[in-house]
């Protein structure tokens, strides 16, 4: 990962700090770097899902932006819900039995949110990728087992889906794959290719 520009590649700045979003980005091996943008992901009252993923994947690319005169900035942010209500990361080991338990056998839908601002004109692309997940119905036994081995605390709905988290999933349903785990790289890629962004000119094997 490097912050290499020219003329036509300029700066690329992943607004973010998560290693997940990293290692995603990293697989379209364009150089970036990465700056977390520091601000209040607390959801406002009465917001929908939606609306809040779209707003901080805004505010974060717009925080970076602001630092970085001439970059292309992306910011990205998930929310997923369940029964009506907005899932968080569960920080620990009571809460993420808790999660699964509820969601056995259920469906929870994540709104993964991404936002592009062009640096050098000021320009602004969004979108929202949807995913559709429905859990297995595990039991008590194989949800421990699985927090034991995963130890899945920091993501919503304590389905690391990139690693053992797979195994709790009877279906995903989206149209762009990549969004479970935070960051939509379809759609990402037709931001970069509309703000004529160099996809290969790196000349990366």
């Amino acid at each position: 990962m490097t912050d290499t520009a020219s003329p036509s590649r300029p700066p690329l700045v992943l607004a973010s700090s998560s290693v997940y979003r990293r290692v995603l980005l990293e697989r379209l091996r364009l150089p970036f770097s990465m700056q977390s943008p520091d601000i209040d992901e607390t959801p406002w009252p009465l917001e929908l899902p939606q609306d809040t993923a779209a707003r901080l994947a805004v505010a974060k690319a717009r925080a970076i932006s602001q630092r970085q005169p001439g970059a292309l900035v992306i910011g990205s942010d998930q929310v997923a819900t369940f029964d009506g209500r907005q899932v968080g990361k569960p920080g620990d080991h009571q809460h993420a039995r808790a999660q699964l338990r509820a969601m056995r056998g259920r469906e929870v839908t994540y709104y993964t949110a991404l936002c592009l601002i062009d640096g050098r004109n000021d320009s602004v692309q969004s979108d929202t990728a949807i995913v559709r997940v429905t859990f297995r119905d595990l039991s008590d036994d194989e949800i421990e087992q699985y927090l034991l081995a995963e130890q899945p605390y920091d993501v919503a709905g304590s389905a690391k889906c990139e690693g053992l988290g797979i195994s709790l999933l009877e279906r995903i349903d989206s149209d762009d794959p990549t969004a479970l785990v935070g960051l939509p790289l379809i759609r990402l890629v037709s931001m970069l290719r509309q703000a004529a962004y160099p996809m290969y000119a790196a000349g990366t094997p």
